[in-house]
């Protein structure tokens, strides 16, 4: 039963904070910071994201395969891949290194 509070509290607190981001001012949102900070926003959390679960690990940090497929991924995307390819190469490296690390 606390399972379908906890998932009833939080499906108000996100309609809530999106009635709030509606009744922000037009006005507010079409400032230059505004816009810039909302274009590179997504990218740093999912670049932060990317980061945790990649070098993250129980209570530290570690450095394996997966280090090893998002480089072949930045490499890729640092090269223009298209993104599937991008991720097929960060999947097959992981794989590999997995594979040969054990």
């Amino acid at each position: 039963m606390t399972v379908w509070i906890a998932v009833g509290a939080t499906a108000l607190g996100c309609y809530l904070l999106k009635l709030i981001g509606l009744s922000i001012p037009a006005g507010l949102l079409e400032r230059p910071a505004v816009r810039r900070s909302a274009a590179l926003i997504p990218v740093a959390l999912l670049a932060a994201l990317t980061a945790l679960q990649t070098f993250g690990k129980d209570d530290g940090l570690s450095l394996d395969a997966r280090a090893l497929g998002l480089a072949a991924a930045a490499l890729a995307a640092w090269r223009r891949a298209p993104f599937l390819l991008v991720v097929g190469i960060a999947v097959l490296v992981t794989a590999l290194a997995r594979l040969i690390g054990g």
